[in-house]
């Protein structure tokens, strides 16, 4: 069977806090036996590199190494990497170019950076402003990530359960050979008969691509009731979409989106619907 994703950009300053993303990226690649493109950014600009040359030499020498190291460990996990450094005031902006330029289906980057005056942030800035403009679907990993093994869970909403979303999540179990779970939550008992007739007809449009689906309905928040475990039914990836705009200013993550990704112990795919990607099923 063919690989939901098969365009992998791996984003990554090669620091501590990137460990999880740089396994999960080249265990897709491996798995999928995909070549794996690379960006690392490197914080710059010309005004910069004119007033401390020095500083900014010092800074292409330490992107050289760590280009290095990324591309020995991708040769000893038998993956071709093509890793490219940019220098841009942003590293959110460089990484979106990047992956745009190499028409990538997939961002995979880590959860959160360094600990400073945002360290309450339940996702790092940088990293939340790409998964608000990518161009593509973007997989966002915890330190410790590892591929998933157990399930495939997704968020069903209430008021659209027919989204893009669900064919996305079926088309990613059936991948792998999970078991896919499909949650709605109601925020109230009241709202139960709502979340149940949205999850009756996501059901059915998620059983038609991948038989090993079950659902539930769960009352409470919305992010909760998603990242709470289920031992009947486990799920090591989850699933969740992306509030999006016409235009790259007024792209935006959604609250319950934001909370799964930075509370959540397992990596969490955030989907874009890409008209220019290669289509869901339908």
């Amino acid at each position: 069977m063919a690989s939901v994703f098969t365009r992998l950009l791996l984003a990554t300053e090669h620091s501590e806090f990137d460990t999880g993303a740089l396994a999960l990226a080249l265990a897709l690649a491996r798995r999928g036996a995909l070549p794996l493109a690379g960006v690392l950014p490197i914080v710059s600009n010309p005004e910069f590199e004119m007033v401390a040359p020095q500083l900014a030499a010092k800074a292409d020498a330490e992107a050289s190494i760590k280009r290095q190291d990324l591309e020995a460990r991708a040769r000893q996990e038998g993956v071709a990497l093509d890793l490219h450094a940019r220098h841009g005031p942003e590293a959110y902006v460089e990484i979106v170019e990047e992956a745009r330029e190499r028409s990538a289906d997939l961002i995979v980057i880590r959860r959160r950076g360094k600990r400073g005056l945002l360290a309450n942030l339940l996702i790092g800035e940088m990293v939340s402003k790409v998964v608000a403009h990518a161009p593509c679907s973007v997989l966002i990993a915890p330190r410790g990530a590892q591929l998933w093994a157990k399930g495939v869970r997704v968020g069903i909403d209430p008021q659209n359960p027919e989204s893009p979303l669900v064919a996305r999540a079926a088309a990613l179990a059936e991948e792998f050979g999970l078991p896919l779970s499909l949650v709605c939550v109601a925020s109230t008992e009241s709202a139960r008969p709502q979340a149940e007739q949205a999850l009756s007809v996501a059901l059915a449009r998620a059983r038609a691509w991948h038989r090993a689906t079950v659902g539930e309905v769960r009352v409470g928040r919305p992010h909760e009731g998603l990242i709470a475990t289920s031992p009947a039914h486990p799920a090591d990836l989850i699933v969740v979409g992306r509030h999006s705009h016409t235009t790259l200013g007024h792209a935006w993550i959604g609250g319950t989106a934001q909370k799964v990704i930075g509370l959540a112990d397992c990596p969490v795919l955030v989907h874009v619907n890409n008209p220019e990607a290669k289509a869901d099923a339908t």
